[in-house]
């Protein structure tokens, strides 16, 4: 009896670490899954609000997309904005995201950094008019 419980946990202590290292990857593909999704879609409403605004698209756009990240649970995101003016211009925001890496402090023992995750979303409108 007593060698199978020993069994039994040096099956455990082998096999622990690898669930929860790939319970871990998981969870950072997540993370940066939703901190994409987030930057392209408040690019994209950020864009169709300045593209619709008459005077002062830049701002419109950063200000939408802001609006749109305030309630993003994951990840740190920068917004920028250029263009507008005539109908025809183009309005075009980007929103860079990052999010932290979770498996950085266990890539550090191995030779690995602790890099975060980053990206970037862009969307272009064209200027409306009347």
């Amino acid at each position: 009896m007593g060698k199978r419980r020993g069994q039994a946990l040096v099956e455990t202590a082998i096999a622990l670490p690898v669930v929860v290292f790939i319970a871990v990857f998981v969870i950072n593909g997540a993370m940066a899954a939703v901190a994409a999704s987030n930057a392209g879609n408040a690019a994209n409403y950020g864009a169709r609000v300045g593209a619709v605004t008459q005077r002062g698209a830049a701002g419109a756009a950063v200000a939408a997309a802001r609006e749109a990240l305030a309630t993003a649970p994951i990840g740190h995101y920068e917004v920028s904005a250029s263009g507008g003016g005539p109908p025809g211009s183009q309005v075009v925001v980007v929103v860079q995201w990052r999010v932290p890496n979770l498996l950085g402090a266990l890539l550090g023992l191995v030779g690995g950094g602790n890099v975060d995750f980053h990206g970037r979303a862009m969307a272009t409108f064209r200027q409306e008019g009347w």
